[in-house]
């Protein structure tokens, strides 16, 4: 199917673009969020009749979210999850848990906003980007721990998520203790033997 972008999608095109996209695609996502208008004569000539107030609002938008990142760029939110002693994650944080971390920390995104290359599922500090607008994409980081003292801990360097292997004193055994009258009791003769 033939679409006309209303603004820039990542690897498809600009604004004003006309693109040939899977039915699915266009029908599911670009034409329910209007991001784009099926390729006809007549949403053409609308497309060019609103293209002027189009590109001013996405300019507005645009530095709108260039204002925000600049705030936002690089900035540091905690999110407290249970985990294993090894440092994995009983779940993992999703991009719904990111959007309501970063909006408790002052900045209002939502989930789609967030964009993961790989699911979060160990503690640590992972680099989280997040498109304010399609042209503007910001990093930040995200501390996921088990408590907010081992959030304090990590921001500083340290590595939470090491196993500390205690020393414990071998106690040596003897066989021989082991029984009462302190030695083995020896086999009569000629029962243990095989004819």
């Amino acid at each position: 199917m033939q679409v006309i972008l209303l603004q820039r999608i990542g690897r498809l095109g600009q604004m004003g673009d006309v693109v040939t996209v899977k039915d699915g695609y266009a029908r599911n996502f670009l034409l329910p969020q209007k991001k784009a208008l099926r390729a006809t004569e007549n949403n053409r000539k609308q497309f060019e009749s609103q293209r002027a107030q189009l590109e001013a609002d996405n300019l507005a938008h645009k530095s709108e979210a260039d204002g925000v990142a600049k705030k936002l760029e690089n900035q540091t939110f905690t999110a407290i999850r249970t985990a294993g002693d090894t440092g994995q994650l009983y779940g993992s944080v999703s991009p719904r848990d990111i959007a309501e971390v970063v909006t408790a920390g002052g900045f209002t995104i939502n989930r789609n906003q967030v964009v993961l290359d790989k699911p979060i599922k160990t503690l640590g500090l992972h680099d989280v980007r997040v498109a304010l607008h399609p042209e503007v994409v910001v990093k930040v980081v995200l501390n996921v721990a088990r408590s907010e003292d081992e959030a304090k801990r990590q921001a500083k360097g340290e590595d939470v998520t090491m196993v500390r292997e205690e020393k414990m004193e071998l106690e040596t055994f003897d066989p021989d203790s082991a029984f009462e009258d302190g030695g083995r009791e020896e086999a009569p003769a000629g029962e243990g033997e095989q004819a």
